[in-house]
């Protein structure tokens, strides 16, 4: 199986690379296991989080030239791409700083002369993660796990295999010794083989409900963790006395940063039925008068192609099987003619639950758009789903809007603001979007042993 980087902006295929075959992988999954105990155990917490901390620094250094490669790989904008990179770099510093603290012994009071919490790394972690943030999904699994003192597997999306290379690179860069962190170059084929390796202890995924299905049930045969960030169909709730202005400005990048390719983007905009018509007028004039497709290379481009034709193609069913059964485009609803997989800024009304808008996720630029009668019906609809992500709430009135947050069936909620994942805060879902949680102290404290120790 080939491993191609593909330029959605064009269509061109300008890099290939063999998938390693059974032997080379067992090997490389060897080394790993064989180097946890002297990684762990002689490497001191703060000499790994000096090296967190070199991370950073070759992250600043090379930032150019790597959100160039994620830009080429999967099409974001320069932009958005820079800002990731920048985003890895917060993530890198701030478990270096927070690391120690975060897993510090913890002294508790019993009958013992003296018994404590400690918290001890696990072993080697295989992460799968996805393409649509393909160093950001990465370094919020590696900086916590590699502080604590586990060893970091990287099987990466099939479709950005040299931002894969690349992020090893910024490890073995830093000056982290070999085998701390490896790209694995293999296809979905050969995930189930890591994952049922002796060595292997853990699992993190962050993709879609089917993948995070099968990949929990071969770890659960195996008896091993796994914590899951799946899919999401977002919430943004705007009740009749929001700031309109404010509301859509945060529906526009909400909804279509990363051209709408988030699990955590807005995905449902739940609009109070008094202000409905304004609020969809002011969104179609916001979408229409801000995106222009072009090169994505190019800074000044607001439209840039989703990451592969079949994802597009995919997005558009959903659509038209949506209006087959009434929905209404209210702009957009089309792939743009022109090389690429660009589409079109989508707006969708007049949802009905008999409809692929209303129950399934949208993985790109659509927009839904629901109206509601009062605020317990709004919390309602943004709970009839099967995915609990995050979620929003816009409204003046702010005891209102934290009862809605509080009440929304979610790992996350946002008042007057978007959802992002944010170091500081855990991350993760319920329901079908997952379980677990990554980033905050909960984030580093997945994959630790938890240990008692009780002296007398």
């Amino acid at each position: 199986m080939a491993l191609e980087s593909m330029n959605p902006a064009t269509g061109e295929v300008f890099a290939q690379y063999d998938s390693w075959d059974q032997d080379t992988l067992d090997l490389a999954v060897k080394r790993a296991g064989q180097k946890f105990a002297d990684w762990s155990q002689r490497t001191s917490m703060a000499e790994r989080c000096d090296l967190m901390r070199r991370a950073a620094e070759v992250l600043k250094n090379q930032k150019t030239d790597l959100a160039r490669l994620i830009t080429l790989e999967m099409g974001k904008s320069i932009k958005e791409a820079e800002a990731e990179i920048d985003k890895c770099v917060w993530v890198c510093e701030y478990y270096a700083d927070k690391g120690p603290a975060f897993l510090a012994d913890e002294i508790v009071e019993t009958d013992a002369s003296k018994s404590l919490i400690c918290y001890q790394p696990m072993g080697v972690v295989l992460a799968v993660m996805p393409w649509n943030f393909p160093f950001w999904q990465v370094f919020r699994f590696a900086a916590p796990a590699l502080v604590a003192g586990n060893i970091g597997l990287l099987k990466h999306a099939s479709n950005v295999p040299q931002c894969a290379q690349a992020i090893e690179k910024v490890f073995l860069d830093a000056g982290f010794p070999e085998s701390v962190f490896t790209n694995l170059m293999i296809g979905a084929d050969k995930v189930e083989s890591v994952i049922r390796n002796r060595y292997v202890r853990a699992v993190t995924l962050t993709g879609s409900e089917p993948a995070g299905r099968k990949v929990a049930a071969i770890a659960g045969s195996e008896l091993k963790k796994t914590v899951l960030e799946l899919g999401g169909s977002d919430a943004f709730i705007v009740l009749d006395d929001a700031d309109i202005k404010l509301a859509i400005e945060g529906a526009v990048t909400s909804r279509f940063l990363n051209m709408g390719q988030s699990c955590i983007a807005a995905k449902r905009f739940i609009v109070d039925q008094n202000i409905f018509d304004e609020f969809v007028d002011q969104f179609k004039q916001a979408v229409e008068a801000k995106f222009t497709a072009g090169d994505p290379i190019d800074p000044n481009t607001t439209l840039c192609p989703m990451a592969r034709q079949d994802l597009l193609d995919e997005l558009h069913l959903q659509v038209t099987e949506s209006v087959k059964l009434g929905a209404k485009v209210v702009t957009g609803g089309h792939q743009i003619e022109r090389p690429g997989s660009y589409y079109a800024p989508t707006i969708l009304t007049h949802i009905s639950s008999n409809m692929p808008a209303f129950s399934d996720e949208f993985f790109g630029p659509v927009a839904i758009v629901l109206k509601s009668s009062e605020p317990a019906h709004a919390t309602g609809l943004a709970n009839a789903t099967d995915f609990g992500l995050s979620g929003s709430v816009w409204s003046r009135d702010i005891s209102t809007a934290e009862t809605i947050a509080r009440n929304m069936e979610s790992g996350a909620c946002y008042v007057n603001g978007i959802s992002k994942s944010d170091p500081r805060l855990p991350f993760g879902g319920v329901k079908n979007s997952g379980y677990g949680r990554e980033l905050s102290y909960q984030g580093i404290r997945e994959f630790v042993n938890v240990k008692s120790i009780w002296i007398k």
